[in-house]
């Protein structure tokens, strides 16, 4: 559909009569300024109703790899829409699911060969929640229940995810919660309390901190211990030196699964197809979604241990569990284009080849009397913004209001960048690009962030 301009007024009216958006101050976009509207992509850039380019700097919600306006993405989806629309792989199956399937296993650690879809990321962790409690039942632990995740950590909306999540003002709404999630400190180097001169010593103690929960509740009990290799919610929380080795060894002691949350790491926003890799460990279940399509089609998946199917293939137990939209062929067929242009493209190179140049350019910012930390693998990366960068004091709650809602949110965006200012922590500006971005791009969204952050502070 061609939008024109003059369109913009008349959508943003019907957007208020009837579209609930999410995570949104719906009151702000009905008495203050309506929301933009969106018609067009193209590689690296979107465009408003007005005509106005922005630079997509965190791809559409680390989502869109390959970039906007892929013709050969969406030929593969009208390809098999055509041919076979939908069919459930509900004691069926599809050629498109079958092959998408075994191309995720091929992917994946070793030991992790059965892929069980999902339509997104939340209901990837929420199908390893239940699977981990069924198959210990399985297995005569039936006590074993319990999920242990990190402070600040961000694993979806659905109910078992949002109480795996520790951020509370999306769960305080919804309370009471599924029982049995239990928090531990994550890894943010930058504001450690104990070992801040020392990540490997850093990296032992957080890790250990799981097994001290793990002891606390008794072994008995816990089920899984979920992570993301880098941590979003928080700005980029990266894995120190050791930790995600330690943490493996931990569950393996415990016989506790170990799930590794890849609904952003994975398909080369850190420039491997799963993030485990980069860090040298190997889960029994990964959650991915999000960049498996270039999200030009909803799909998710949790890639699961041969092993933990072992149990259902005996005495007729069944994983009583799915959405009726898992494994949709035409979503499955796209992933498999989008993976095709992952290898055909060297999409996996060309991020391990520029991150360099992509943190080098980040850091240029350093020298600003705001920035406090700058972290990240790949092309994911957190900027976190301080009030005094000798004492690294960050802002109160009033603050936080004025710096990120006040100000940065909007200013970034009528500037022409699409990036993330959160406060779920410390205040942040999130930066993740699309995974075919290069120099230009790194200039262009550092850029507009200097000219923001310059003289923030006076201003709030």
């Amino acid at each position: 559909m061609t939008t024109q301009p003059s369109d913009t007024a008349s959508m943003q009216k019907r957007a208020n009569a009837h579209l609930w958006m999410a995570m949104a101050n719906m009151g702000k976009f009905h008495h203050e300024k309506p929301a933009p509207i969106m018609v067009r992509g193209e590689g690296c850039y979107v465009w408003d109703s007005d005509g106005k380019r922005y630079l997509d700097g965190i791809s559409s919600l680390f989502t869109v790899q390959l970039g906007h306006g892929r013709t050969d993405l969406a030929e593969a989806a009208a390809k098999q829409a055509a041919e076979l629309a939908f069919f459930p792989v509900w004691n069926s199956a599809t050629p498109p699911a079958i092959e998408l399937a075994e191309k995720l296993a091929s992917l994946a650690p070793a030991n992790l060969n059965k892929v069980f879809f999902t339509t997104g990321g939340a209901e990837a962790n929420e199908s390893a929640w239940k699977l981990a409690r069924n198959y210990f039942r399985l297995t005569g632990h039936p006590g074993k229940y319990k999920a242990i995740s990190r402070e600040i950590a961000y694993h979806g909306t659905a109910m078992g995810a949002l109480a795996m999540t520790q951020l509370d003002p999306y769960k305080e709404h919804f309370e009471p919660l599924v029982p049995g999630a239990v928090k531990v400190p994550n890894t943010n180097f930058y504001r450690a309390q104990v070992h801040g001169d020392d990540p490997v010593a850093f990296g032992r103690w957080a890790a250990d901190q799981i097994e001290a929960a793990i002891l606390a509740e008794g072994p008995e009990t816990v089920a899984l211990v979920i992570l993301e290799p880098v941590q979003n919610a928080g700005g980029c929380f990266t894995p120190p030196p050791g930790y995600a080795k330690r943490v493996r060894e931990i569950c393996d002691r415990y016989n506790v699964l170990l799930v590794c949350d890849e609904v952003i790491c994975a398909f080369g926003r850190l420039g491997h197809y799963f993030a485990s890799a980069r860090y040298g460990f190997e889960p029994d279940i990964i959650s991915c979604a999000k960049g498996m399509t270039s999200a030009y089609s909803p799909i998710g998946a949790s890639i699961i241990a041969d092993h933990l199917m072992e149990p259902f293939l005996r005495d007729d137990n069944i994983f009583a569990h799915g959405y009726t939209f898992a494994g949709h062929p035409v979503s499955s067929a796209v992933a498999l284009a989008n993976l095709a242009a992952f290898e055909r493209e060297g999409i996996l190179e060309h991020v391990r080849s520029e991150e360099g140049n992509f943190r080098a350019t980040l850091e240029t910012l350093s020298d600003l009397p705001i920035v406090g930390d700058i972290r990240g693998d790949g092309f994911f990366y957190g900027i976190e913004m301080v009030k005094d960068k000798g004492t690294k004091e960050t802002f109160t709650a009033e603050e936080c209001d004025r710096l990120i809602d006040g100000y940065l949110s909007t200013e970034l965006f009528d500037r022409g960048l699409i990036c993330r200012s959160d406060d779920r922590g410390d205040p942040v500006i999130q930066v993740a690009p699309p995974l075919i971005s290069t120099q230009a791009q790194f200039d262009e969204m550092t850029g507009i962030i200097r000219d923001v952050l310059d003289g923030a502070l006076e201003r709030i």
